[in-house]
């Protein structure tokens, strides 16, 4: 394999619910190399959300190991962690959450104006993904003048904006018709090879697990 973006080793999560503890990850030792696509295959409620928001550096609370690009993030104060996810991370939702005031383009351009890349740089990128996705035709329609498949295209534009080291993606085309999910879905893996980044995708899917690299198996806390 080549050099890990991602490594994670013996990780735990668990949570109290009517005084009972509920282990949801159970020693979970995963790694992702560089450029390489993987999908994370489970059932809904079995962990596949939990185990992304780890990765993410998006919660505390988890036992275990998480390097991410190097970094071991339990060493991490919340600003080392908010660099990691504005460095190395790009994320994709099932529910695109793109800001409805802005048009696709300022969608894909305002994470790159955190990164400190001028209008006019971020412009021209935002650009060239978005017209990669097939919406050069609608880069200045809002959210709520494009199709389920059009807000998720510019989502995943906006994910890999930054030219991120791993991207997460917790089921990306859940909320889309077959059709529309079958082409976002070759769309994204076409855009993530081309981009040279790794990326992460849980899915209840098999048939859409199967066009990735590498299937891992998310099954009563642990990887199978």
């Amino acid at each position: 394999m080549s050099r890990p973006v991602l490594a994670v080793a013996g990780l735990t999560r668990s949570f109290t619910q009517g005084g009972a503890t509920i282990e949801v990850l159970r020693g979970v030792d995963l790694t992702v190399g560089e450029g390489e696509i993987v999908a994370l295959l489970g059932p809904s409620g079995s962990g596949k959300s939990t185990l992304l928001q780890a990765v993410g550096l998006l919660e505390g609370g988890f036992g275990g190991s998480i390097r991410i690009a190097g970094e071991e993030a339990a060493r991490l104060d919340a600003n080392g962690r908010t660099a990691v996810r504005r460095d190395y991370l790009g994320f994709v939702y099932q529910f695109h959450h793109l800001l409805p005031d802005f048009n696709a383009t300022e969608n894909v351009v305002l994470p790159q104006l955190i990164r400190d890349r001028t209008r006019a740089e971020a412009d021209e990128r935002a650009k060239s993904l978005l017209s990669a996705l097939g919406l050069g035709h609608r880069l200045t329609h809002r959210p709520s003048q494009l199709s389920g498949g059009e807000q998720q295209r510019v989502a995943v534009a906006r994910a890999l904006a930054n030219k991120p080291a791993l991207v997460l993606a917790d089921e990306p085309t859940g909320n889309l018709d077959e059709a529309t999910a079958d082409v976002v879905l070759a769309e994204f893996l076409r855009l993530v090879r081309g981009e040279g980044s790794a990326a992460l995708v849980a899915t209840h899917n098999e048939r859409m697990a199967l066009k990735m690299d590498r299937v891992v198996r998310l099954h009563e806390g642990k990887l199978a």
